[in-house]
């Protein structure tokens, strides 16, 4: 089995283990040591586990202390995919930070009238279904999508599309949960995909970049209790 393979199991079995000993955030996870002999793994693969787990915001690394519970993943996640595929799928907002974030900026360079003008009527539909208790994933998915088409160039298209299998499972998870807390999380999902329509529709490429990773932050932590 490859290192990331395993480095993935490691993972995995580290978010059990936070989930059922209970660990509270901010509590301290057992030594790199103590997780390598528990999970029967190499030091050198706990260690990648730990790097990516911190990269995805559920822990955090102290000099000279440790490892802690930074955030759980919500109980709702595992409505929409087993455990096993937590790694995969929070991993791929790393992709999507650096894709998406320089979409957003290419899109405000070159968008034509005519994809400034479908990109606004997906944005009205994403909002129509944001405020309705139908799914919304899918016009979420779209939005998204038609501002990576304004790159004019198809290798980001190519890209986004690899990652629609993890992305559908984040957006479906995100409205959800969201829809689960009081009215200003939808608000504030849905004025964040504003002020990346805002940006693009100015031809502002530094705005429309900023705004897209903000939105991508955000919506990595709303999977967070």
């Amino acid at each position: 089995m490859s290192q990331g393979r395993l480095a993935d199991r490691a993972y995995t079995a580290i978010v059990e283990m936070i989930n059922t000993d209970g660990l509270a955030v901010g509590d301290r996870l057992p030594s790199e040591a103590r997780l390598a002999e528990t999970l029967g793994m190499s030091r050198t693969i706990v260690r990648e586990a730990l790097v990516r787990l911190a990269a995805d915001s559920i822990t955090e690394a102290r000099r000279g202390a440790g490892s802690f519970v930074k955030n759980r993943p919500s109980d709702k996640l595992g409505a929409y995919m087993p455990l096993s595929e937590l790694p995969s799928t929070l991993g791929s907002y790393e992709v999507r930070f650096v894709l998406e974030a320089e979409a957003a900026r290419l899109a405000a360079a070159r968008r034509s009238a005519e994809e400034m003008v479908g990109i606004e009527e997906a944005l009205s539909k994403l909002r129509e279904a944001l405020l309705s208790n139908a799914p919304a994933h899918a016009e979420d998915m779209e939005l998204h999508r038609r501002i990576v088409q304004a790159t004019a160039n198809p290798a980001f298209l190519v890209t986004f599309e690899a990652l629609q299998p993890d992305v559908d499972r984040i957006m479906r998870a995100g409205v959800d949960i969201s829809r689960s807390r009081p009215p200003e999380a939808i608000a504030e999902m849905m004025r964040e995909h504003e002020m990346i329509v805002e940006a693009i529709r100015a031809q502002d490429g530094d705005s429309a970049a900023l705004a897209m990773r903000w939105h991508l932050s955000r919506g990595r932590k709303r999977l967070m209790p």
